[in-house]
């Protein structure tokens, strides 16, 4: 017989269960804007000389003025604040490749689908020395996460296309693949200061430029 503390007890474990679900949401709002690595590089700037409230749109995206544009700066401005005080001054200041890494950092700090897809597919194919990254692939990534994410079952097909896109866009502009059309994954080489960055934050980061459990384990000892 079922006791009302039991059914009190298997409800508990529902809500909690459905609050870990809510906070494992993907924000997928990354179709705004791809890498955008001029403004990401001129936030960080500004960021850091004037701080978070004084930024304002007019002087990140200059000549436009739209309500897509205002999307723009939003998700420009939220993967910019994920980043610390020694990965601002890289993505403001340091070379091209430092920029694209640092960026890359933010976006997948932001955006846990593209982390997934970048930690789960193309870093286990290129630990398996497997460079190509096939359609199949993608799909069947998407399909498994579907089933735990609610919100990838319930998009148009329109909407999924958009999402696939951009996330090899953005995944061609920081240099983890060649380009949109071939798909083939490129061998990381991680700046001495990204690693210092990264290992600083959470030393899990460097995963995302593919790199084994040893290879992060020698760079964090």
């Amino acid at each position: 017989m079922i006791t009302t503390r039991k059914l009190v007890q298997s409800w508990k474990l529902k809500l909690l269960f459905s609050r870990i679900k809510m906070d494992r949401k993907y924000r997928l709002s990354f179709t705004a804007a791809s890498l955008r690595l001029l403004e990401m590089s001129e936030m960080a700037k500004l960021y850091l000389e004037e701080g978070a409230e004084n930024i304002t749109k007019g002087a990140i995206i200059r000549g436009r003025n739209s309500r897509t544009t205002d999307r723009e700066f939003r998700e420009l401005k939220f993967r910019v604040e994920k980043l610390t005080k020694r990965q601002l001054e890289i993505l403001a200041t340091g070379d091209v490749l430092a920029q694209k890494q640092i960026a890359l950092l933010a976006i997948c700090k932001l955006y846990a689908f593209i982390r997934d897809f970048v930690v789960e597919v193309l870093r286990e194919k290129s630990l398996a020395f497997n460079y190509q990254i096939t359609e199949g692939e993608y799909t069947s990534f998407f399909r498994r996460k579907s089933e735990i994410h609610q919100e990838l079952e319930n998009l148009t097909e329109s909407t999924a296309k958009k999402i696939k896109q951009v996330t090899f866009k953005i995944l061609e502009q920081t240099g983890l693949i060649d380009n949109i059309e071939s798909r083939s994954i490129n061998p990381q080489i991680v700046e001495e200061k990204v690693v210092r960055a990264v290992v600083e934050d959470d030393p899990e980061w460097l995963k995302i430029y593919l790199l084994s459990d040893m290879e992060v384990a020698n760079r964090t000892s």
